[in-house]
């Protein structure tokens, strides 16, 4: 079974990689933002309590959001395989998610680490720029705009989100190196883990991330 796990910084590239793997192998992408407003829109138990949270400004409990995740690799479309973004979080949802599969004869068969120097990172996060209008993504350096300030597509004004500023940006990682840092450790335990370098070209790191996926792929 393709079941893979994609882990990796904010800024690493994990939404790009995702998008090569599912047109590539077909399989879906489980991204737990997706899957939380999914939940929500069905009206499911686990989407309105993951909004009364989400509503008052508090994080999901553990239970909830793992309740959601396994609500969605319980439908049709998981059972040949699926691309985890952003799930496990923590070494319990990482426990309960091997639970979970091991309980329905699956398991994880590679966990794919993007890993990025830390000043990289900022500067392609503090970079970006997002149209209000349109929401087309760009970049100072990567993928400036013709126009300073102005959308190419749609000529709409193109600005710094609140969480693209250096002091969110390195609280963003700070969170993240202190919160799923150690699932690294966790997955190399169980000899399912593979890091990959994300500062290559983007074709090149699929190359390789294509190769762990084969070799992985029973």
């Amino acid at each position: 079974m393709m079941n893979i796990i994609l882990l990796g910084p904010p800024g690493a590239g994990k939404g790009t990689q995702a998008e090569l793997i599912i047109e590539k192998y077909n399989i879906p992408h489980i991204s737990t933002g997706d899957i939380f407003r999914a939940a929500i829109k069905e009206g499911t138990p686990l989407g309105l309590e993951a909004k009364r949270y989400m509503d008052s400004g508090q994080l999901v409990p553990d239970d909830v959001v793992i309740g959601i995740v396994k609500e969605r690799l319980s439908k049709d479309d998981c059972q040949k395989g699926f691309l985890l973004d952003g799930f496990p979080r923590t070494i319990p949802q990482a426990d309960s998610l091997a639970a979970y599969l091991n309980s329905s004869g699956r398991k994880i068969a590679s966990v794919i680490n993007i890993e990025v120097d830390s000043q990289i990172l900022l500067k392609r996060l503090t970079g970006r720029r997002v149209c209000r209008n349109c929401a087309a993504v760009f970049h100072i350096e990567n993928k400036p705009t013709k126009i300073d300030g102005v959308c190419d597509h749609c000529g709409g004004e193109v600005y710094q989100r609140g969480d693209d500023t250096v002091e969110t940006v390195n609280n963003r990682l700070q969170v993240y190196r202190t919160q799923t840092e150690p699932l690294i450790n966790y997955y190399k335990d169980k000899g399912l883990l593979f890091t990959v370098d994300g500062q290559i070209p983007m074709a090149d790191l699929f190359v390789q991330v294509s190769k762990i996926i084969e070799g992985t792929h029973q």
